[in-house]
């Protein structure tokens, strides 16, 4: 049986629903060796900015029980360095580029998103406005409704590309959140990124991250992703969405279709296995030849939950 793996996101078109997430798959180009990167359904690449920025002092990185905390702090080369070095060679590959921005006000993702335009080159521009690791922007605007809205708003006249608001899970409504990402102008949405963490040292102390906080990522956080999915799609059924949190496996990536995810990025299991994005659509392919699925585009959205039984006592 021939499996139809392509999935249309709004205006975006992609051959299969399997992504790289920013910032854990470089500028695709990295991973050149380990996976091939022309079939995947896209790669999301590391946040851009206006200038080249370094990002946070070290240590960045520590692991957890179930997963990792990062604070890089969006280290990046800058949108112009990126236009002219990376994005040639990344074209080559004939993968769809998310552009992934960040900005520490208002005018700076516009003046990145202007960058960028209206470039065929890109297949859409993902805006990140729910990083926990800088001191400016990021979940600034992300935690605020009206403020992400008018973000959105501001950014929208400035490409006509499809545009991706990835979406904070540090809030405590994601449906507020996602309504007015949709209301100020984006096509689709992606969620979740991190949330946010602290780990110590016990013997000195201190925190085991420079920035003393980091984002939480990996397997700990799908249940809470899924669960946020869910949601957002029960609210905005005709808004697609990229599923985003500790995919490391065939069943994860159904686990977020089925909640109604359209397609969904991989993050972590990257820096554990590098080839596991090319694997990921292998083995969709496999389990939906096994189940007699003809479309994968069909199974978003599918969840068949139950009445909520109401309380027994005694």
């Amino acid at each position: 049986m021939s499996v139809d793996l392509s999935v249309r996101l709004g205006r975006l078109s992609l051959k299969n629903p399997i992504a790289t997430a920013s910032g854990t798959f470089g500028y695709g180009l990295e991973f050149a060796e380990f996976v091939d990167i022309g079939a995947l359904g896209a790669i999301s690449v590391k946040g851009l900015s206006l200038r080249p920025c370094l990002g946070n002092p070290p240590p960045r990185i520590c692991e957890t029980d179930a997963g990792m905390l990062n604070a890089i702090g969006l280290q990046n080369v800058g949108i112009d360095a990126f236009l002219s070095e990376k994005l040639p060679k990344l074209h080559e590959k004939g993968v769809a580029v998310l552009a992934n921005v960040w900005g520490d006000t208002e005018a700076e993702y516009r003046a990145v998103v202007e960058r960028i335009g209206d470039d065929p080159r890109v297949a859409a521009v993902e805006l990140n406005v729910s990083c926990p690791n800088v001191v400016k922007g990021g979940m600034v605007f992300g935690n605020d409704p009206a403020a992400l809205g008018a973000l959105v708003a501001a950014v929208r006249p400035a490409t006509r590309l499809p545009l991706v608001v990835k979406l904070s899970p540090n809030v405590t409504d994601v449906v507020a959140a996602a309504k007015a990402a949709v209301d100020g102008g984006a096509d689709v949405l992606s969620l979740i990124n991190t949330l946010v963490g602290l780990s110590i040292d016990v013997e000195t102390r201190e925190p085991k991250i420079g920035f003393t906080t980091g984002g939480l990522s990996g397997p700990a956080i799908r249940p809470v992703a899924v669960r946020m999915v869910w949601e957002v799609r029960k609210a905005l059924p005709n808004v697609p969405i990229f599923g985003i949190g500790g995919i490391e496996t065939v069943e994860h990536v159904l686990e977020f279709l089925i909640a109604g995810a359209n397609a969904v990025q991989v993050g972590t299991a990257n820096f554990r296995d590098p080839g596991v994005s090319g694997r990921l659509v292998r083995d969709l392919a496999r389990w939906c030849e096994r189940h007699g699925v003809e479309r994968v585009a069909d199974l978003s959205g599918t969840l068949k939950t139950r009445p909520r039984p109401e309380k027994v006592y005694a």
